[in-house]
């Protein structure tokens, strides 16, 4: 692999580059990350309805349509991210993907409530106010047996995701990255 690029690793699309733009801010999921992730997920997303909230590489959303997923909405808010992400989908074909251009959680918003199968949440580590409006518009757009990857600089206990109506599934960390996939908090 070649600096300024990732992969997506699984799926009709594996071994696919994606460039990386030199952006601060911008730090696409490693793919040792991504790789447990989606063995967390059972690899295979046929039919499944997902949204990347702060898309950046688009690695994420990449990668589960490349896994068979039915939709995968792809937001981003940065103007010179939209290119790449518009090239990719074009270079692969990727009718299952739709890219939106704007502020991920409003975006979010607007899909219809519990509709989602998996949404990704990697926004910016130092962006508090993102996890919090994007975990709690989250619980609403999540599906009953739907999952919420959260990547942060932090880990988040039960606790801290009692509120948002969400608790951890899985969790692993590598580096600096803290991975959390999240179900809905089931009260007995």
């Amino acid at each position: 692999m070649k600096p300024g690029e990732v992969r997506i690793i699984g799926g009709q699309w594996r071994r696919t580059p994606i460039k990386v733009l030199d952006m601060e801010g911008l730090r696409p999921t490693p793919d040792r990350v991504r790789e447990t992730l989606f063995n967390w997920l059972g690899q295979d997303l046929t039919g499944w309805t997902c949204a990347d909230v702060f898309a950046g590489t688009g690695a994420l959303g990449f990668e589960a349509a490349s896994r068979g997923a039915l939709k995968v909405w792809i937001f981003e808010n940065s103007p010179p991210l939209i290119e790449p992400l518009e090239k990719l989908k074009t270079k692969l074909k990727a009718q299952s993907v739709q890219i939106k251009r704007g502020e991920g959680v409003s975006l979010l918003k607007t899909l219809p409530a519990a509709s989602l199968d998996l949404i990704f949440i990697d926004p910016p580590f130092d962006t508090q106010t993102l996890y919090n409006s994007s975990l709690t518009v989250s619980s609403h757009q999540l599906g009953p047996n739907g999952f919420v990857y959260l990547e942060s600089a932090k880990v988040w206990s039960n606790e801290m995701l009692e509120p948002y109506g969400l608790c951890v599934t899985k969790y692993m960390k590598a580096g600096a990255v803290h991975a959390h996939l999240l179900s809905h908090l089931h009260l007995d």
